[in-house]
C-alpha cells in the first residue's frame, strides 16, 4: 500500500480562532472544510512543505520555527495510507487571502465539530477542540 505524507496547519489568530478552507468542488472531498496544507514533495520536510503550501494557498509565510507540531492522524483510502501531521502556527508574515479560489473562515475551536470535514481532518479537529478551546 502506498504511503502518502500530507502536512496540515492550524493557523491561530489573536482571538484564538482557527482558519479552515473549503475544498473546491470537483476535487476529492470537494465542499468539505479542511486545515490548509498539502502533499510533502520529495526532498522536503513537513515544515518546508507547509511554508510552501501556505504561501501558495493563502499568501502567508510562516517561519519554520513558528510551526509547532501538535497532533497527527492517519486514514486509509483508495489503496493509499495517508499520514497527516498537524502543526499549529500563531505567527506569520502577510495577510491571509485565498489564492486558489477556496472559501475560508476563521472559527473558534469549540465550533469545529459542526463542519463537514474529510475523514483525516475529523480527529485533528477534535484534538484542537479539546486542547485549544477557550
Amino acid at each position: 500500500m502506498e504511503l502518502l505524507l500530507v502536512a496540515a496547519c492550524a493557523l491561530v489568530d489573536r482571538d484564538g480562532r482557527i482558519l479552515v478552507a473549503k475544498r473546491p468542488a470537483g476535487r476529492e472531498h470537494g465542499g468539505l472544510w479542511e486545515f490548509p496544507g498539502g502533499k510533502v514533495e520529495n526532498g522536503e520536510t513537513t515544515e518546508q512543505a507547509l511554508v510552501r503550501e501556505l504561501h501558495e494557498e493563502l499568501g502567508v509565510e510562516p517561519c519554520e520555527s513558528c510551526l509547532q507540531p501538535f497532533a497527527f492522524a492517519t486514514h486509509t483510502q483508495n489503496g493509499r495510507h495517508l499520514l497527516m501531521p498537524l502543526y499549529v502556527c500563531r505567527q506569520w508574515d502577510g495577510f491571509v487571502r485565498p489564492r486558489e479560489g477556496q472559501e475560508i473562515i476563521w472559527i473558534y475551536p469549540k465550533d469545529l465539530h459542526g463542519l463537514a470535514m474529510p475523514p483525516i481532518d475529523i480527529p485533528l479537529a477534535a484534538e484542537i477542540r479539546d486542547r485549544l478551546n477557550q
